[in-house]
């Protein structure tokens, strides 16, 4: 069974280590005067990338994008992407891990959810030059590491994501008092699912993990994104599977069984009732 690349961000030095992962680039620095191609593969950190300019194309879990000035894209842990940028993309390119980076403060910890709640975000011209100067502040404390470096960079870090919250169509909207817990347990839930689903399908068992009865749990699907659990474990399965099925050459056999069935014919029938298509058939039309 052929797993799906995982890169890994590694640790440049023992201070860092302690506090967690980092690391931001130039992107002229990364392509070194060359076409930029990444293939299918996903990460154990987060990973951002910021284009003043460049053409190309950035694929996550297979919805593409066409590159365009301006853009900022957002992966979390455990997304499946490509990318191929040109060769005079300018930007910058952030990867970090949640030891280094978390907000603590409420306010910026709300920016910083609903920012990496999407993948890819489009930002006025005028308004993306501020985005930069966090950046450019950013990897300017990287290189000099002075003392404090590190928490100046957490700093900029939360005016990056306050600022780019800001491009977002209703940046005033109030939220009620529940929201917090609401989408806090929410997000509890996706992280489960992509660590779990592999094993454990069942409702029932994912909101034991949250220690929430299964009505408490479909409540806050529901309050989030109006889909009961059930249904987001269904999503997650079939995420799992198109992305072994379109990033590897494993048999629908293997495929099947790394997300926990054993009976291939079943997980056939259980993938074409729910995309229409059967995997084979899946696999030839969109790869």
């Amino acid at each position: 069974m052929d797993m799906i690349p995982i890169r890994q961000l590694a640790d440049t030095n023992q201070e860092q280590f302690n506090v967690g992962r980092f690391s931001i680039r130039s992107i002229s620095d990364v392509a070194k005067g060359k076409d930029l191609a990444h293939d299918l593969h996903k990460h154990d950190f987060y990973f951002i990338l910021a284009l003043e300019t460049g053409r190309g194309f950035h694929e996550i879990d297979f919805v593409r994008y066409q590159i365009e000035p301006n853009a900022v894209f957002i992966l979390r842990p455990g997304q499946v992407h490509q990318l191929k940028l040109s060769a005079d993309s300018k930007g910058y390119l952030i990867e970090f891990d949640h030891s280094f980076y978390q907000p603590k403060n409420s306010a910026v910890e709300y920016q910083w959810k609903k920012a990496t709640g999407i993948n890819h975000c489009e930002v006025e011209k005028d308004r993306f030059s501020k985005l930069l100067g966090y950046l450019s502040n950013s990897l300017t404390e990287f290189g000099l590491k002075q003392e404090g470096y590190m928490e100046a960079i957490r700093a900029n870090m939360d005016l990056f994501f306050i600022e780019l919250v800001r491009q977002s169509k209703n940046p005033g909207q109030i939220l009620p008092a529940s929201y917090s817990y609401t989408q806090e347990r929410y997000e509890e839930l996706l992280r489960l699912l992509e660590t779990n689903i592999t094993s454990i399908k069942s409702v029932s068992q994912y909101a034991d993990m949250l220690h929430l009865s299964v009505y408490q749990l479909n409540a806050i699907t529901k309050a989030s994104v109006n889909k009961t659990t059930t249904e987001l474990i269904n999503e997650q399965i079939l995420l799992e599977a198109k992305r072994y099925l379109l990033a590897t050459a494993n048999q629908i056999k293997d495929i099947a069984w790394h997300l926990g069935y054993e009976d291939t014919s079943y997980f056939i029938r259980y993938f074409k009732n729910q995309t229409g298509h059967t995997p084979d058939a899946f696999r030839k039309n969109f790869k």
